[in-house]
């Protein structure tokens, strides 16, 4: 079978990280293409300034990864879709749940496949808590999400302005797991929401939730970009029936009264395009929105909070 033809639209940490290193070695894709602001490239693959230019130069593209800041995606992957590309979007995959809506209903009405990433669910550890959850039931579920901002996101001042986040462009991955794992939809209770005084988004978020279980679990988050040292991506289970269970460094070991059941290499992107592929050819998208509510409802009811400001 021919290798599908895909580009990447913005080469920043993610994309360099992540999206063009598995493009790379997977066998059903082949990268013909990338657009970078910066005039960034890769390797003998062809660098444009805008999408435009990619489409007129390079008719024969597929597909496109956008991998830009939140508050462009949305006119970027319209743009893909009148060019008649199918499309992934890197999380959160819109600014607003408006935009998000929107390119679901628009990828549909041209015949296009959307696939909406959350990396973090596409963890072997993320499934089998799943599956343990669905049979013993949630007591509990305390999320801890926390790391410097300095390490992952440094001198990205976008992270900084509205419709960037915030503390939130980490957390969401913990709310996808979140949503995944849990029996029944979660709801956003209360927030409290920590901003630096010189700063547009949060730098902290403290969630607690209810959920449609009738034994009314104890749910809660705790996100914060001043974590020093080691990152904290760890959540807290007690299942229904009492076990104690860990699910951690990101959603890749999960330890069930103290003794690893599941680990498994970091393969999230990996696994991401193998589900890419399969939905390209089943003509198939993946636009699960849950997660990015959960973000958007902390927003609605959240308080906020002042704290010093924040300097690179």
């Amino acid at each position: 079978m021919a290798k599908h033809k895909i580009a990447i639209i913005g080469l920043g940490k993610i994309a360099q990280d992540q999206h063009l290193p598995v493009i790379d070695k997977n066998s059903d894709f082949e990268l013909v293409g990338v657009t970078s602001q910066r005039g960034l490239g890769h390797g003998a693959v062809p660098s444009f300034k805008t999408p435009a230019e990619m489409y007129a130069a390079v008719p024969d593209i597929e597909a496109v990864a956008i991998c830009t800041p939140p508050d462009v995606r949305h006119a970027i992957a319209r743009q893909a879709i009148d060019a008649g590309k199918d499309v992934l979007l890197e999380k959160p995959p819109a600014a607003t749940l408006a935009e998000f809506a929107d390119l679901e209903a628009y990828a549909a009405s041209k015949g296009r496949v959307l696939f909406a990433t959350w990396h973090s669910q596409f963890n072997p550890a993320v499934d089998a808590t799943k599956a343990l959850l669905a049979e013993a039931g949630v007591k509990s579920i305390r999320i801890e999400w926390r790391e410097d901002v300095k390490k992952w996101h440094p001198g990205q001042d976008w992270v900084w302005e509205p419709g960037g986040f915030g503390v939130f462009d980490p957390g969401i991955n913990a709310l996808s797991i979140f949503v995944k794992i849990m029996p029944t939809p979660p709801f956003v209770k209360s927030a409290e929401l920590t901003y630096p005084a010189n700063r547009q988004t949060p730098i902290g978020a403290k969630l607690v939730f209810s959920s449609a279980d009738p034994a009314n679990p104890t749910l809660t988050a705790d996100f914060d970009w001043r974590e020093q040292g080691d990152e904290k991506w760890h959540m807290m289970i007690e299942t229904g029936d009492g076990r104690r269970v860990r699910l951690y460094k990101g959603g890749t070991i999960l330890e069930i009264d103290g003794k690893i059941v599941v680990e498994a290499p970091s393969e999230e992107y990996e696994r991401i395009y193998v589900r890419f592929a399969e939905l390209l050819d089943k003509r198939e998208s993946d636009v699960d929105g849950a997660p990015l509510r959960l973000v958007a409802d902390a927003m609605l009811v959240g308080r906020r909070q002042t704290t010093d400001a924040f300097d690179w």
